[in-house]
């Protein structure tokens, strides 16, 4: 089982103690990111004038937002993954079946060779035979 881990963080100018299971790193993390986006928003007119629980209902709403546009682009992602291993099984299927040709072709060639190769033969024996029977008959 995992170790717990406490942390100390500054997030917005405060310290907590963030714990959970993961790295110290990846809570500092979570800080970190909560900070830029504290800074981001600090930028923002409407944002600073705001009272205090609507700066955090104004957060959280971004926070969310984040979450399911990343989820979403994690979604596409997957369903582009699924369509290149589709296309990459497909492409290797029709490897596979173009190698099969290919090799069919290839014996096919070699036997077509084979058979010039013994007609050849035939014609020379037969050219031969001529000859034998044109001297024979001289």
């Amino acid at each position: 089982m995992a170790i717990k881990t406490d942390t100390e963080v500054l997030i917005g100018g405060k310290v907590y103690t963030l714990c959970g299971y993961e790295s110290e790193d990846y809570l500092q993390k979570i800080a970190s990111y909560l900070n830029s986006k504290l800074s981001e928003y600090s930028h923002v007119e409407a944002f600073r004038r705001a009272n205090l629980d609507r700066q955090n209902v104004l957060m959280q709403i971004n926070l969310a937002d984040d979450y399911f546009k990343a989820k979403n682009q994690l979604i596409s992602m997957e369903e582009d993954l699924s369509a290149k291993e589709k296309e990459l099984y497909d492409l290797k299927h029709e490897l596979v079946n173009a190698q099969m040709k290919m090799e069919n072709m290839d014996r096919n060639l070699k036997a077509a060779k084979q058979d010039l190769a013994e007609r050849d033969r035939k014609i020379i024996q037969l050219e031969a035979e001529i000859r034998n029977m044109s001297k024979k008959n001289i």
